[in-house]
């Protein structure tokens, strides 16, 4: 549970129907497979002790009382087991019938929850036998000692307070008003469902689809346990559907033909980032009782997975549909501010490398979009001291391809006069000998804007943004900022998308060349014609920098859950050290460098992260890292 980690299970034992004892031995033999595997919340069927097929036999008393001496047995034996247990049955209170959740937890029964909303319609007839849950809780008498009972029940973790779960069975997930709203304004981050749904053509997906939307509207994690193998198959088909979600992600499912246990870690901290992130206040009914439960905190060992370049989606179609989303945000973005100030003209300062040929790419866009001739481009090369053919030639054969005007202005003399004039030695290849350079070719920019009347585009993206990886006053520096939002692994695949799909082979080649080339500033002399100076040797692989802006920004994950699910993520590419050591700069230069952020020009934001100091980030410039960076000290040891 370190680091609001909690592992849980759903289970499906192989039940017969219409047995308790047997299906308590079974429901053991599934429980203690999930304490081994360290399950901390362990869900098991609706009407697990009895099945959910026994259908008139409920009415049978002999049922009903084994079953709750099964339910007694079956909580003793889990007496020494660390969990937190979901398993249903029926139970008969006064005059009535109640499908049920009961709450198992060190030996106890802590609680028996009754169903909601009773199905009665096509195959279910659930009214039949089962009343629903009254709007008050109440208690039993059971096995000597007072039992609460009813719906409005939650159950917070004595050391985690974080982690409080709810229960709703069946068919609440598909109320109107299911239970689970009321259990999460009460404080539920996690809402578990004892389910027994047959199946159907469709049904699964239509269950799935549920599951993962309502976790996603209340920002929670859900965990579901279908019915499956011993259900009778005189009318239906169970295939014991399990199902993890969180937040809108569906984290695992299983059937019996793969699976009788589902395992998967639940993250309750991201889950209460959410909601702080989204202001969801809690709302506590009065009538909600929270009921404590005992685990041991112990460290999870994760089961998810994280994917190593988390701004990238996985699939193939939907890659392709976001990139083109992406790509007409930041075009229609530009569009309007050309629209709004009247520029006919755009100045960009092209250098052959990845953002500026986004940039670009963008521009020309823009351009279509309004109808205004891409000759009213002005794409700028200024060559210097650290420009290599190669860039250069990229850069002059891209700006021609895509019919803008192409303008050289050579910097070296300017930058010369400039260092006599600062005393600058210009054999001293200082921070000094690079940013002049920098500020020399804003300057330029800037200056033909004014010009042409027109509008300087800027290049930078996000990831740099994150790390101050920019001039101040130089490339920092724009009208609007078409990349702002974009981060740099991201921007590479952006270039790869319209490489593909523009059809046009002689742009396609120069843009698969620029992908091909060393991220790099080019602001010191190359080597034998070759860049000298290449970005990741300094910062540090942009894959992992964007790792770590993603969970810090969109999640807020501390630094040591950072490294713990980085080290998973990468595991195969970086060791450990390496790893923590550009963490380590990545919050160290993200804190120094928010003065940079503080100021930046417009652009528009393009997805969940973003560092613009109007909208997602308004973070002090002086603020310090003392904290974050003490963290990371202590993964040292």
């Amino acid at each position: 549970m370190q680091h609001g980690f909690v592992k849980v299970a759903a289970a499906t034992p192989r039940i017969k129907v219409a047995n308790p004892e047997f299906n308590a031995q079974r429901a053991l033999d599934v429980i203690r497979k999930c304490v081994e595997k360290r399950a901390k919340i362990i869900v098991l069927p609706e009407l697990t002790l009895t099945g959910v097929t026994s259908n008139d036999l409920f009415l049978q008393d002999i049922l009903i009382r084994e079953s709750k001496s099964a339910l007694q047995w079956l909580a003793l034996e889990t007496k020494e087991l660390d969990a937190l247990v979901f398993v249903g049955l029926p139970w008969k209170k006064g005059n009535k019938l109640y499908n049920v959740a009961a709450v198992l937890n060190h030996g106890k029964v802590l609680a028996l929850i009754p169903q909601t909303k009773i199905p009665n319609y096509g195959d279910r007839d659930g009214m039949r036998y089962f009343a629903p849950a009254s709007d008050k809780n109440e208690t039993v008498s059971a096995f000597g000692y007072e039992i609460p009972f009813g719906n409005r029940i939650l159950f917070q973790a004595e050391d985690m307070e974080e982690l409080v779960v709810g229960c709703e069975i069946g068919e609440d997930l598909f109320a109107i008003q299911p239970p689970s709203i009321g259990h999460v304004m009460a404080g539920a981050t996690i809402i578990t469902n004892l389910y027994a749904g047959g199946e159907m053509v469709a049904a699964e997906e239509y269950r799935k689809t549920a599951v993962v939307a309502t976790s996603k509207r209340l920002a929670s994690g859900y965990i579901m346990s279908g019915a499956g193998e011993g259900e009778s198959t005189q009318d239906l088909v169970f295939f014991g559907h399990k199902i993890v979600a969180e937040n809108g992600n569906l984290l695992s499912e299983g059937f019996d033909y793969d699976c009788d246990i589902l395992c998967q870690d639940i993250d309750v901290f991201r889950l209460i980032h959410e909601r702080v992130r989204k202001n969801i206040i809690e709302n506590a009914d009065s009538n909600y009782q929270k009921i404590d439960f005992k685990l041991e905190i112990e460290e999870c060992v994760l089961e998810r997975k994280f994917p190593h370049m988390p701004f990238i989606p996985t699939g193939e179609q939907e890659r392709k549909k976001r990139l083109s989303d992406i790509f007409r945000i930041q075009a229609s973005g530009l569009k309007k501010r050309l629209a709004h100030t009247g520029c006919g003209h755009a100045i960009i300062g092209i250098s052959g490398g990845l953002d500026s040929t986004l940039a670009l790419l963008v521009t020309a866009k823009a351009f279509d979009m309004l109808g205004i001739p891409r000759k009213q481009i002005h794409s700028i090369t200024m060559p210097c001291f650290g420009t290599t053919d190669r860039t250069y030639d990229n850069a002059c054969k891209m700006a021609l391809a895509l019919g803008t005007v192409l303008e050289e202005v050579d910097i070296k003399e300017s930058v010369d006069l400039h260092f006599r004039d600062i005393k600058q030695d210009r054999d001293n290849h200082n921070v000094t000998y690079e940013n002049s350079q920098a500020r020399e070719r804003t300057q330029v920019l800037m200056d033909i804007a004014n010009r042409e009347n027109g509008m300087v585009i800027g290049t930078g993206d996000m990831s740099e943004l994150a790390l101050g990886w920019a001039t101040y006053n130089g490339d920092h520096m724009s009208m609007y900022g078409v990349n702002a939002g974009v981060p740099k692994t991201l921007v590479r695949h952006l270039v790869k998308y319209y490489a593909d799909t523009c059809g046009e082979e002689e742009l396609k080649q120069i843009l698969l060349d620029v992908l091909d080339t060393p991220v790099s500033p080019e602001l010191l002399p190359p080597v034998d014609g070759v860049i000298a100076q290449k970005t990741e040797d300094l910062v540090g692989p942009y894959e992992l920098h964007d790792f770590f802006l993603y969970y810090m920004m969109r999640f807020g994950y501390e630094p040591a859950k950072i490294y713990r699910i980085a080290m998973i993520a990468f595991a195969k590419q970086y060791e450990k050290e390496v790893i923590l050591k550009w963490l380590t700069i990545f919050v160290r230069r993200f804190f120094t460098q928010q003065f940079k952020r503080s100021c930046l020009p417009d652009g528009p934001k393009v997805g969940s992260v973003s560092l613009s100091p109007r909208g997602d980030l308004r973070m002090p410039s002086d603020a310090v890292a003392d904290i974050w960076l003490q963290q990371l000290e202590k993964c040292k040891k």
